[in-house]
């Protein structure tokens, strides 16, 4: 959606490796108004085009496409892509109707720039399930390829929102992924009861003053349906709020 860091130019550069010096490498650039719900920040979301477009060429994008919100949903628009199981719960069961908004400029964009490949972060683990569903369920023909998240040296997920932090959120901020280690920790050594990982991660960022529990799951790594017991591919996923500002992180426990 823009204001990018580090972390989508990492998705750059693996766009860049799978297309290889002759394939071509497409951005996208588009703070989408449809995933915002009425009380989200969709005014404030940063927008530095200038930056962003000179962050695009020094990773070697070779078409950058920005399209106006007019663009993409002309008056009178009217159809929307649903998924209906792994966009319920975690953000689809607190941001009700973003996963809507999601898969429906997804979609308009795999029609428009006809991609063989689509990379993605896996900081939004539950948008890669999402689309990962719609391009079975709708036989859409792209390869995807989730790329890992990219960290700040203290653990922070990168993230444009990372920028409305004050300094005292921004040095509490660590707390999602510490938490997400330790379960993980906690899972490699034995421990199989996910209610009581669930509770673990609950405390831990109810002790933190600043921070506000959105929710803290664990689920399975591919329905996304909360599980009572550990088995491989299990998720945890964390989203919290420090004052307005919503972050959110994930980590695979086994």
């Amino acid at each position: 959606m823009g204001a990018l860091h580090a972390g989508h130019t990492s998705l750059f550069d693996e766009a860049r490796r799978i297309a290889g010096p002759r394939g071509t490498v497409a951005a996208t650039i588009f703070v989408n108004p449809s995933q915002f719900g009425p009380k989200e920040d969709l005014a404030q979301y940063p927008r530095p085009f200038i930056a962003d477009e000179a962050l695009c060429q020094k990773h070697g994008v070779d078409l950058l496409f920005a399209p106006e919100p007019s663009e993409v949903y002309p008056e009178n628009f009217s159809t929307w892509v649903n998924e209906e199981s792994v966009s319920l719960g975690l953000c689809g069961g607190t941001r009700p109707g973003h996963f809507r908004g999601v898969c429906t400029v997804v979609m308009k964009l795999f029609m428009i720039c006809q991609p063989t490949d689509a990379v993605f972060g896996k900081k939004d683990f539950q948008q890669c399930a999402v689309i990962a569903q719609m391009v079975r369920d709708l036989n859409i023909p792209v390869q995807l390829t989730f790329a890992e998240t990219v960290r700040e040296p203290d653990g922070l997920a990168l993230s444009s929102r990372n920028a409305y932090l004050s300094a005292e959120e921004r040095r509490q901020a660590p707390l999602l992924h510490k938490a997400l280690v330790l379960a993980q920790s906690a899972a490699v050594s034995g421990e199989r009861d996910a209610h009581a990982l669930q509770r673990a991660l609950e405390e831990a960022v109810q002790a933190c003053p600043h921070a506000r529990l959105d929710y803290a799951c664990i689920v399975d790594g591919s329905s996304l349906k909360p599980v009572a017991s550990l088995e491989p591919g299990t998720v945890a996923a964390l989203a919290v709020f420090f004052g307005k500002t919503r972050l959110i992180d994930n980590l695979r426990l086994l």
